[in-house]
Parts: C-alpha cells; sequence; structure tokens
C-alpha cells in the first residue's frame, strides 16, 4: 500500500514537473526573441471595409461603455459596421435598442441583432453576425472591453501581409488594483498575455485568438470552416483550425486593450471552470489533427503542451491529499531514496516564478511590487483544484453544458461596488465550497503533523494548500454573506 502511495504521488509529481518545467522553455524562447517589438511603422493607405462584432448577452451594466467607445474608434464611417449581436434576455435589450437608434442618428451603420434562443451561445452569435457583415476584417469585443480610437489604425496595417489571418492585441486590466482577487488574476493573465502568447508568436508557434480585442480576416475565418459551438473555447477552437489550414496570426504584446476582470470570487470561478473545460474540450477535439498535420515535431509538441496545460489540476488535487500519507511514510526511513529523487520536483516551482518574473518585468516598471504577489498567486491556483478539476472531467467524459457568461458589473474604481448588482445570483454556499474548507483544514493538519515528525521540507508546500484552499472557500463564503446581505438591505 505504502509504494501504491508513493508512486501514485510521484506519477503527480511527475505531471506537475513536466508542465511547471514547460516554464524554462518559454523563458529560453523569450530570451532568444526579446529584442524582437511591434513594429507600428505601417499605415493604412485604402481603407478596407471593418465589421465590428459586439456579442452581448445580459450587458445591461457595460454596453453603453462599449458602444460608445467603440463608435469613437478612429475610422471613415463609410467603411465601419459595426453589429451588436445581443442575446439578451433583460432589460439590456432596450438599453441597446436605444443606444443603437442614437447611433444610427449620428450616421453610424450600426445594427442591433437580437436572437432569442441562443442557439450556439457565443459562437453561434458570431456566425449568425457573418451572414451578413459587409467588413473584409472583422474585429471583435467582449462586453467588459473599452476599444481604444487608434485600434483599427494600429492593427489593420498588419494584414498587407496576405497570409495573415488574425491579429490579437495585449490585454490590459482597467480594475487590477480593485482587490486581492483582481490582483491575482491581472498577475496570472499577464503571464499568458505578456510571455506565452508573444514567445509561441515571435518563435513561430500556435497561439489563439483570446475571443476579443482581436481582428479576423473574414476569408480566414470561412476557410477554417467558420465558428464551431462544440465547445466553450470557440476562440481556441477556430484559431487551431484556420493555422492547420496555414493561416498566420499575429499577437501584439506593445499594443493593449483594456478590460475588466471579474470582481468577486464566483464570477471568476464560472469564468475559470468555462476556460478548463473548454481548452481540453479543444484538446480532444484538435490533438489528433495536429498529430496528423504536417508540422515540425516540436511544433506537435508545444502544440500538445498549450492545449493540454489544464489537466495539471487533478493532479495538483491528488498531490494535495496524499499529503499527509506521504509525511507518515517518509518518517518510516524506509524510502529516503525516493525522497532524494522527488526534491528535483522544485524546479518546476522556479520555472513558474520565472515565468511570471519575467511577464512583469517585461511590460512594468513597477515589476518588483507586482511579483511579490507570486506566492499568493501560486496558492490561489492550488485553492482552485476542486473547481477546475471538475471542468476537466467533465471535458474528458464529453460532458455537455451551456455556455455560462461572466458577469461584468462596471467595476473600474476602488469605489464601485458589485454586492447590489443584478448579475450577484449566489445566494447560497455550494457543496464544492464546503469540500474547499474541508481540505484546507486537512492541509494544516499536514502542516502540523510535519512540523512534529520534523518533516520541515514539506510545510512551506502544505501552507500553500492550506492557504489557497482556505482563501477560495473564505472568498467563496464571504461572497454569498455580502450578497444576502445586500439584497436584505434593499428589500428593507
Amino acid at each position: 500500500m505504502e509504494k501504491i502511495i508513493l508512486f501514485t504521488y510521484i506519477g503527480s509529481l511527475l505531471i506537475l514537473f513536466t508542465f511547471g518545467s514547460h516554464g524554462f522553455i518559454m523563458i529560453y524562447y523569450y530570451l532568444k526573441h526579446r529584442h524582437k517589438r511591434d513594429d507600428f511603422s505601417g499605415t493604412i493607405e485604402n481603407y478596407p471595409m471593418v465589421t465590428i462584432q459586439l456579442p452581448i448577452y445580459n450587458e445591461m451594466y457595460v454596453i453603453e461603455r462599449l458602444i460608445k467607445t467603440t463608435c469613437e474608434i478612429d475610422y471613415p464611417k463609410d467603411k465601419l459596421e459595426i453589429q451588436v449581436l445581443d442575446d439578451s434576455t433583460d432589460e439590456t435589450v432596450e438599453i441597446v435598442d436605444n443606444i443603437v437608434k442614437e447611433y444610427k442618428l449620428r450616421g453610424f451603420d450600426i445594427q442591433h441583432i437580437h436572437r432569442t434562443d441562443r442557439t450556439g451561445f457565443k459562437a453561434g452569435a458570431l456566425k449568425e453576425g457573418l451572414k451578413t457583415a459587409k467588413g473584409e476584417f472583422v474585429a471583435i469585443f467582449d462586453a467588459d472591453f473599452i476599444p481604444r480610437k487608434n485600434f483599427l489604425h494600429i492593427v489593420i496595417p498588419f494584414f498587407k501581409d496576405p497570409k495573415i489571418g488574425m491579429v490579437q492585441t495585449r490585454w490590459e486590466h482597467l480594475n487590477r488594483a480593485y482587490s486581492l482577487v483582481t490582483q491575482i488574476q491581472a498577475l496570472a493573465l499577464d503571464g499568458h498575455f505578456v510571455l506565452e502568447q508573444q514567445v509561441r508568436n515571435k518563435a513561430g508557434y500556435f497561439i489563439n485568438f483570446n475571443g476579443t480585442s482581436g481582428v479576423w480576416r473574414k476569408e480566414c475565418i470561412f476557410d477554417a470552416g467558420n465558428w464551431e459551438a462544440d465547445t466553450l473555447t470557440e476562440d481556441l477552437d477556430l484559431s487551431y483550425r484556420a493555422q492547420l489550414k496555414g493561416w498566420k496570426f499575429k499577437y501584439l504584446t506593445d499594443f493593449t486593450t483594456p478590460s475588466e476582470v471579474p470582481s468577486e470570487i464566483n464570477s471568476l470561478k464560472s469564468q475559470q471552470f468555462r476556460w478548463t473545460k473548454g481548452a481540453i474540450e479543444t484538446a480532444r477535439k484538435m490533438l489528433f489533427r495536429v498529430w496528423a498535420a504536417k508540422l515540425p515535431l516540436k511544433t506537435k509538441i508545444m502544440c500538445t503542451f498549450h492545449l493540454t496545460n489544464n489537466i495539471v489540476f487533478p493532479f495538483i488535487l491528488v498531490a494535495c491529499l496524499l499529503n499527509m500519507p506521504i509525511v507518515l511514510i517518509k518518517n518510516t526511513g524506509l524510502y529516503d531514496t525516493y525522497f532524494i529523487f522527488m526534491s528535483v520536483f522544485v524546479l518546476a516551482f522556479i520555472a513558474s516564478f520565472l515565468f511570471y518574473l519575467y511577464s512583469q518585468k517585461d511590460v512594468y516598471e513597477d515589476w518588483r511590487s507586482r511579483i511579490l504577489l507570486f506566492p499568493v498567486f501560486m496558492a490561489g491556483s492550488m485553492g482552485f483544484a476542486i473547481n477546475n478539476t471538475k471542468a476537466v472531467f467533465e471535458a474528458l467524459i464529453n460532458k455537455k453544458s451551456e455556455f455560462v457568461r461572466t458577469p461584468k458589473y462596471g467595476i473600474e474604481g476602488d469605489k464601485d461596488k458589485w454586492q447590489d448588482k443584478k448579475y450577484v445570483h449566489k445566494k447560497f454556499v455550494k457543496f464544492s465550497v464546503v469540500l474547499e474548507l474541508i481540505i484546507a483544514l486537512y492541509s494544516l493538519a499536514c502542516v502540523v503533523v510535519s512540523a512534529v515528525t520534523l518533516q520541515i521540507s514539506a510545510i512551506p508546500f502544505q501552507l500553500m494548500y492550506t492557504f489557497g484552499f482556505g482563501l477560495v472557500a473564505y472568498l467563496s463564503i464571504k461572497h454569498v454573506i455580502d450578497t444576502n446581505k445586500k439584497i436584505a438591505e434593499n428589500q428593507a
């Protein structure tokens, strides 16, 4: 039994080590290509027709901001079409209708396309809009984004290369400083947007459209098979189908599109669940095609890492649950050789740290203060293991679920509040939160046992598990309390 536990633990650590050490590869390519910066010297000579699609679903708090900033983009009106792809079922429909009428009177080519069945969710809405889209190019902005006035003047010149099928801009975080939750998210997203996307693109590997703040060549979308709704990450899915067709993507690290990250824990959990499940669904769908394609071996390997990195969450959970028996086994002194070998797995932690360090250092002058959040981020990532493990297994068994949108509240400054907003609907503590609390207490017990048995080397990671699961559980419970309190106040 001891050997079964030991080998299961080592197997889990090996998976985590493999994906964690992938950070060293990212850092290698980053250092190799970091001298290459985005060239914004290109200009628009003959203005092509551009369609801007705004896919929305119940966005009453942010839709006016979105339409307003979209209409403020510096581009000839006669070369710009705006589609508000509205699947809403609440007051948003009327709000959009009134705003669209106002901008039509101002001379904008803007349409309000309202669906009532949500077939295909976001992918279905985008596909529906393409049926009538006039543009040679299609820009997409989600409701929580604020496009800059010069967005098209920056992006469109890159399409002078006829092989470019999509240009993606980097996300910037409007409400990064709002709370600990938003600060951690910003750090996590920067890892992807500052380092991973930049590195993969410059090194010639596949990248993905991030669902928003990018522009597609319409021909590329059709050539790749159009939007499909059989995964929860329709953006990742189409990105791979397009690149397998030979289209090139361009990623802009040095040009950003501001956005609002989720300001409360349940919205973040929902978003992470969708991204995790969708990525694994896309991996099931696309990995065989990738390995069957005529691509260099290293490209296939990098694609595999890219599509399957969320598979680590079940193994994070397994490693956590085996902490107690592993400490007791180690205390017997019978397997010291194995534990000496396991010490190399700390390299994965170092790789992750350097990965996020460079992601901050590349674009922020205050990177030193930002990277101090890394231990909290790592612990928080562990704390999401239950939420994201469920997503992984649902994807692996092909259990389908609807596209659950992330609520947007228009949170930008410290004074903005989400507690009394309409879309805050989690009024009870879910069973998964109870499990998170139990595992936090279990991890704390592991710390005590490790201290008593003098297994000091195990304590730092056990503390991270304790803090991570404890933090996620605490914030989830606090969310319910704050929400119910605000509802009671409004009803009084």
